[in-house]
């Protein structure tokens, strides 16, 4: 045969637009696409379907290992699992809420150990900026292949667990842009500011507030600007490539595209859950629909999708943070863990939301899934339906509205603020360098074709 795969019929999300073609695939990358491409060992007919590249969520957490704190939490067998068949072909994972913390070769490598044989989709690894890897650590973790570092300004981890992740001071940052910028690569940051936040936290719960309204009244907008400002004034004087995750605010976006056009080198992102879910239905839903930056109200979305679809945000992610379901089984918002489950929802929510809602092009859709990331993180495999590239794609069913049920889920601890919400479209097949590992007739694979991709 002279292809192992022809996708055909599909409407094929390309560089320039969409259009009706077929692809054709070789040895796991696309090298062909146009109309009577001849024959292939396998014919996938997505006659009705959207052909866009798999998604790469850039901002994922997997608790793999656990060191024994964090076992039960997700780990790369089900965490890819849920990627495969939410149509997301490559993740990148984040440094933290795994036992070691990834802050040097040697955690590095636990990690990648942790992941062998276990991956549905392919994964790159971010490694962590803290106060005690300034020496050796960031370098080490070049050496190691991270695809980009992560930093949080926003108190984080636990100090009774040994290895677990720090936030950084301001030295720290400082420090760490000059040595992160000999590399060449990207830091990415956790922006919010600690000392507001965590007091304003305390004096909420000392005063009796248990509600998430109460919650997102401590973490108020200009916490969230006035980091982002920072990281931008040290990216200038250090010369650090930044990113900001998971904006929450238009104004956060202002600060970013503000100071791209004075030539700073900083990219953001926001999360699904941002554009969905607003303030006055936070307390409705519980805690599961807790994270931080926190989820504000529908003013703020409604600028949040002005920015987007501006093209001022550059990626959307779904920072998928889960824990075991007794960590949001509270009446205390205080006390939940905060993140949201959302990985497996990323693609078919944003595709009706932006896509079927509100009238984003395909081409825009795919550049924020895909092409985006790809770009900013140089996974130069990924991200666009080109020749050369890796064979990842998602076929979507569009117009094909489902109710979310909590046995549809993959995740370890099948939780989600999303369970219950009817989503206007469908993911038909997840394909990862030319094999099928989702489909909607067969579900999700048990070959574990997924690898760790490796940025030198």
């Amino acid at each position: 045969m002279k292809y192992d795969l022809i996708i055909k019929n599909g409407l094929v999300i390309l560089d320039n637009g969409e259009v009706e073609t077929d692809v054709a695939v070789k040895e796991g990358k696309i090298v062909a696409i146009g109309t009577d491409l001849g024959e292939a060992a396998e014919v996938v007919d997505a006659k009705g379907l959207i052909v866009s590249p798999g998604m790469l969520d850039a901002h994922v957490h997997i608790t793999d290992p656990g060191g024994s704190y964090r076992d039960d939490w997700e780990g790369y067998l089900t965490g890819t699992k849920a990627s495969a068949k939410g149509g997301v072909t490559s993740f990148m994972e984040m440094p933290l809420n795994q036992v070691p913390a990834t802050v040097d070769a040697k955690s590095l490598q636990v990690k990648l150990d942790a992941g062998e044989n276990r991956l549905t989709a392919d994964v790159a690894s971010f490694g962590g900026l803290v106060p005690f890897n300034l020496e050796k650590g960031i370098q080490e973790l070049h050496e190691g292949g991270v695809a980009a570092y992560k930093a949080f300004m926003a108190t984080c981890g636990d100090r009774s667990i040994e290895g677990d992740f720090m936030n950084s001071d301001d030295y720290t940052l400082y420090e760490g842009m000059k040595k992160i910028a000999k590399t060449g690569k990207v830091l990415a940051l956790h922006a919010e500011n600690a000392t507001i936040t965590d007091k304003l936290g305390e004096i909420a719960y000392q005063n009796g507030e248990t509600t998430l309204k109460a919650y997102v009244a401590t973490r108020p907008v200009f916490t969230e600007v006035e980091p982002i400002r920072r990281a931008i004034l040290f990216a200038k004087e250090t010369g650090c490539r930044i990113h900001i995750c998971h904006i929450a605010c238009p104004e956060g976006v202002e600060e970013v595209t503000k100071a791209r056009n004075e030539g700073v080198d900083v990219t953001c992102e926001t999360c699904t859950h941002y554009l969905y879910f607003d303030t006055s239905e936070l307390d409705a839903i519980g805690p599961v629909v807790k994270c931080s930056p926190p989820i504000r109200d529908k003013e703020n979305q409604n600028g949040m999708w002005e920015k987007l679809l501006a093209g001022e945000i550059d990626f959307v992610t779904s920072d998928h943070s889960p824990c075991t379901p007794d960590l949001k089984d509270t009446d205390n918002a205080f006390e939940a863990w905060g993140g949201i489950a959302g990985l497996q929802n990323n693609v078919d929510i944003l595709f009706d939301e932006a896509v079927q809602k509100r009238g984003m092009s395909l081409k825009q859709f795919a550049d924020i899934i895909a092409a985006n990331p790809a770009d900013r993180y140089k996974l130069n495999t990924k991200g666009r339906i080109s020749i050369g590239k890796d064979a990842d794609f998602v076929l979507i069913k569009p117009n094909a509205p489902y109710t979310l049920k909590a046995e549809d889920l993959e995740y370890k601890n099948k939780i989600s603020p999303y369970i219950g919400r009817e989503i206007g479209a469908q993911i038909a097949r997840t394909i990862l360098r030319g094999k099928t590992v989702y489909s909607q007739e067969e579900g999700v694979v048990d070959t574990r074709p997924g690898q760790f991709i490796f940025v030198k």
